[in-house]
């Protein structure tokens, strides 16, 4: 009997999407829970699973198509036996698991495992399955890696050119007297990060203020802790964690920076939502840091580096990048060593990070070196005045240049 796969519902603020990709060709066998196709709206990208086990019999919407909610998009036939072609190696993986010299059910490998098997060579019908029904996920590849002491294999990230061409439509190369030019449709994310840009910069008075950090108190506390840090929360302790600390400080001081603009009235947020910029392969994306006044510093770069990952992978939620009401953006990351960031609306206020350089500062009456970082506070005119955008920066600035205030709180 045949099941339509039909498009997920989107949040309110989302009313359509684009297809991104079929994971499988009509024939092909799939399992319940198996991602079948992607979509992709101006957020995230959604993952349609197959609500059934069975063999995907139909396709009636091409990737690059506009697809919305409820739309049906392909048909698959329940409990139908696999017909793939022979060499396409797309069909799923299933391993016999052995218990005692007994046959157990085979067990069903999921393709981001699958991927990780083949990359180190891994016997699958090794790896203990963590998933429903004895299915193999790519969490559970990676513990086995953990427990065989072989670290994963990092990715090769594409190049520029690459990502444009997995992500849009193929477009044929135009050679005009042996120059060639490619053109390609806009991703969805882009045209949104686009689209959000030009309308911050049309109806906000953004200012930009600026002023430098030296990072050499909270470079040595690194160094000092950076050990005992990783092995109590297993992830390496960073300078954004830091930013946090000091932003929220600020924040606290300053409320207009973490207000926002409704029509005539202004909004003033009593809690704490931090964005952080966050590149992708798709693009920027913000992930939010939600009630970011209520965590441990290894709260807060566990959270970080885990909405990292998922950006690298395309797994955020709408919830993980919904909201905040003021965001940190590092371009230091990319040896950006000043610049002037945009808001992302409605919020009213948005902190440049930049690379720590060394450079020849005045101490005492001295010349001394030190590793110096330029900071921008980018902030909307319309409410904040330049009185308060500079203070809140110098409490920043005050703030890491004696961390110990983060524990005593002046």
């Amino acid at each position: 009997m045949p099941i339509d796969l039909k498009v997920p519902d989107f949040p309110e603020s989302v009313s359509e999407g684009t297809l991104l990709r079929w994971n499988r060709k009509p024939g092909e066998r799939v399992r319940r829970d198996e991602p079948v196709v992607d979509i992709e709206t101006d957020k995230v990208v959604f993952e349609v699973p197959a609500p059934a086990d069975g063999v995907l019999e139909d396709i009636l919407a091409e990737a690059g198509a506009v697809v919305t909610a409820g739309q049906v998009i392909g048909r698959l036939r329940e409990g139908a036996g696999a017909q793939t072609e022979p060499g396409t190696g797309a069909a799923p993986a299933t391993v016999a698991a052995a218990d005692g010299g007994g046959a157990q059910e085979a067990s069903f490998v999921l393709p981001a495992a699958r991927r990780l098997i083949e990359e180190h060579g891994l016997d699958a019908a090794a790896i203990r399955p963590g998933g429903e029904d004895g299915r193999i996920r790519k969490e559970d590849v990676l513990r086995h890696l953990q427990q065989s002491g072989r670290p994963p294999a990092p990715a090769p990230a594409p190049a520029a050119g690459q990502r444009l061409e997995q992500e849009a439509a193929p477009a044929a190369a135009v050679d005009v007297e042996g120059r060639t030019e490619k053109r390609v449709p806009m991703t969805r994310l882009r045209a949104r990060i686009a689209e959000r840009l030009v309308e911050a910069q049309q109806t906000a008075a953004i200012l930009t203020t600026f002023n430098e950090i030296n990072m050499q108190p909270v470079l040595a506390l690194r160094a000092r802790y950076r050990e005992r840090f990783e092995k109590e929360f297993g992830v390496k302790l960073g300078f954004m964690s830091f930013f946090v600390r000091a932003v929220i400080e600020g924040l606290k001081r300053f409320p207009e920076l973490n207000a926002s603009i409704d029509g005539t009235d202004i909004v003033y947020h009593g809690f704490f939502d931090i964005g952080i910029a966050v590149s992708s392969p798709r693009g920027l994306v913000v992930p939010i840091l939600r009630d970011a006044d209520r965590l441990a510093m290894g709260d807060i770069e566990v959270r970080i580096d885990d909405y990292a990952r998922k950006a690298r992978e395309g797994k955020l939620a709408m919830e993980d990048i919904t909201g905040g009401t003021f965001t940190l953006t590092n371009g230091g990351v990319f040896g950006s060593l000043l610049s002037t960031p945009i808001p992302n609306p409605p919020q009213t206020g948005i902190l440049g990070m930049h690379r720590i350089q060394e450079r020849p500062v005045a101490e005492d009456g001295q010349v001394v070196i030190r590793p110096m970082m330029y900071v921008a506070l980018s902030y909307d005119h319309r409410l904040v005045d330049g009185r308060e955008a500079v203070q809140f920066l110098v409490t920043v600035k005050d703030v890491l240049e004696d961390p110990g205030r983060l524990v005593l709180g002046v």
